[in-house]
């Protein structure tokens, strides 16, 4: 199975593209996630859905809004009750955890592997076949 993140940016005019690709897909929602880090002195939150794959192919997609939503345990923001608003809805829990920033990566593939690991490691999406 491929799983793949798809960047849709860092979650000003975008996350409303997130929430509206989990919403029309609801019933291939498997999880809503926050990943908090810290990005030059700033704490920040990346925001993702992750969907099961299609019924033909092999293709897990995460679409993700990355760090450019301060993060909420630390500064209480819009953005992010909208996020956990349309979880409630969709009766899915925004499932958080702490992550290194993808500028500690040397390319931004490589920090998107890095979270693939921890979201398998964590049984939140299914292991490599």
């Amino acid at each position: 199975m491929i799983q793949r993140f798809i960047e849709l940016g860092e979650g000003y005019s975008d996350l409303y593209e997130l929430l509206e690709i989990a919403k029309t897909n609801e019933h291939r929602l498997a999880q809503m996630l926050a990943f908090h880090t810290k990005v030059k002195d700033k704490d920040t939150t990346s925001l993702a859905v992750v969907l099961t794959p299609a019924e033909e192919g092999n293709f897990q997609p995460i679409y993700i809004c990355r760090e450019g939503i301060p993060n909420p345990n630390i500064t209480p923001n819009k953005r992010f009750e909208l996020f956990t608003a349309a979880a409630a809805e969709l009766g899915k829990k925004v499932i958080q955890m702490d992550v290194k920033p993808s500028n500690f990566f040397a390319e931004k593939e490589l920090f998107f592997q890095y979270l693939i690991g921890i979201l398998r490691l964590n049984h939140l999406i299914p292991p490599l076949k």
